[in-house]
């Protein structure tokens, strides 16, 4: 019945004398879980309020600090055949020790006296280069000589030249005085013939009058012939110094293109020598190149070509080492929406594959088996095909050291530790998909902005 009414009866009721009360009433076992439950509840409650680490949670692997510490291979520079190994696998080798000998497998290097031959070709081009620069220093000299001659040629036509020009004053003067004469010599021959005609005159002095206008006028045509073939002269003087010009210049202009065409025979030659020279050094570094040696201190961890005979590549992977020396790191990958939550410095606990441990990530303290290390680099764009961020971890020197026998290539898993935060809020953050609280309410702590280098446009 319902128990609506304060006045209850159960009590005015022996319910031991009916069943159906017996079988209604709890048990002392139900009784004893109702209270375990209340227990556990309790329990649950002061769980909640007790201190979680939060942390982020990654899959890593071991490698070393430094790059030169890292695995490598060790490629052939140059192609040739394999000819003879120095070293065995897992042996200890140091830097500069030879590794293996490879000899020439391309046709034009299979001469041994190459570079002695190459030398003597750059001798012989080199004696080349001398010989056009003394033809250039000839032809320079030889345009020194003409240019002087032209002077000397130039300064005898104009010698000349006022020569003639004197000669042809001279023989105006002549031809003049020969016109005067002739004329004169003509009005005496009129003043005879005119008085031989009345008779005063004799026949011998109008003859002598007459000879006298031959004879003048024969000196006339004379100096008259003499001027114009003095004036021819002079002209051809002139004509003489224009051609002089003419002439050395072409012969200046032919030698100037000589020299011009030996000091480019000269340059081409000087290139061609140092082409030789640079492949006589190269010639000397293959050779080097024949002994393939070890890069630093390392042990030799596989042979990746095999055998003797077998040929190689340029640039070809022929063996595979491990340096001596390392720094071991861990590189672990976190997601784009844990990146925001590392820092350099940040606490790292690992766990490494081989190294039993147990491990609370919420409780790092009560944590058996990790080893402590700290953030000291953070890609800044994502180098995985899973879309993750790579952080490197450093060992921290305060903290235990890292096991000896811990080598490159080895599993492990990395936690990141950050805040310190109640159960409760954990279990709500996990629930709700936020990311841990990253926010510094403390502006001191707060990162500082700089001013950018350039502003943008």
């Amino acid at each position: 019945m319902l128990n609506i009414s304060s006045n209850s009866i159960q009590d005015k009721i022996a319910t031991e004398k009916l069943g159906s009360f017996n079988n209604l009433s709890l048990s002392p076992a139900n009784q004893m879980f109702t209270r375990w439950l209340w227990g556990t509840m309790l329990l649950l409650v002061i769980l909640c309020f007790l201190p979680w680490t939060q942390n982020i949670q990654s899959k890593g692997t071991v490698t070393t600090l430094n790059p030169d510490h890292r695995p490598q291979t060790i490629h052939s520079t140059i192609a040739g055949r394999v000819e003879k190994w120095y070293v065995q696998e897992g042996q200890l080798v140091q830097k500069g020790d030879t590794i293996l000998y490879l000899s020439e497998i391309k046709a034009e290097y299979f001469d041994s006296d190459l570079v002695d031959r190459t030398n003597q070709q750059v001798r012989a081009k080199e004696g080349a280069v001398v010989a056009y620069g003394n033809k250039a220093k000839a032809l320079n000299e030889q345009m020194d000589a003409m240019r002087e001659e032209l002077v000397l040629k130039r300064a005898q036509l104009k010698n000349k030249i006022t020569q003639g020009q004197l000669k042809i004053t001279s023989d105006s003067i002549k031809a003049i005085q020969a016109d005067i004469d002739y004329q004169i010599a003509v009005r005496q021959f009129e003043r005879v013939d005119t008085l031989y005609k009345q008779g005063i005159k004799s026949l011998t002095d109008y003859e002598d009058k007459r000879l006298k206008v031959q004879e003048t006028q024969a000196k006339q045509v004379a100096a008259v012939n003499k001027l114009a073939t003095s004036s021819n002269e002079m002209m051809n003087a002139k004509i003489q110094l224009d051609q002089v010009d003419f002439e050395y210049g072409q012969k200046l202009a032919k030698t100037t293109s000589d020299r011009f065409s030996t000091l480019s025979q000269q340059f081409d030659t000087e290139a061609n020598v140092n082409k030789l020279r640079i492949a006589s050094s190269n010639y000397e570094r293959r050779q080097d190149f024949y002994y393939i040696t070890a890069p630093q201190d390392a042990y030799i961890t596989k042979a990746i070509v095999n055998g003797i005979g077998e040929t190689v590549k340029e640039g070809e992977a022929v063996v595979s080492i491990m340096p001596a020396e390392f720094n071991l790191a861990v590189e672990m990958f976190v997601t784009p929406m844990d990146l925001p939550l590392l820092q350099l410095g940040e606490t790292v606990r690992i766990q490494f594959d081989g190294w039993p441990a147990i491990v609370f990530a919420g409780w790092p303290d009560v944590s058996f088996g990790t080893f402590t290390g700290e953030v000291v680099a953070i890609d800044n764009m994502i180098t995985t095909k899973d879309s993750k961020y790579r952080v490197l971890v450093a060992p921290d020197d305060s903290a235990k050291e890292w096991p000896n026998a811990l080598r490159p290539g080895s599993g492990a898993w990395a936690i990141t530790l950050l805040n310190d935060v109640p159960i409760w809020y954990e279990v709500w953050r996990q629930l709700n998909g936020f990311p841990p609280d990253f926010y510094e309410e403390d502006p001191d702590k707060l990162p500082k902005m700089k001013a950018p280098l350039k502003s943008v446009k």
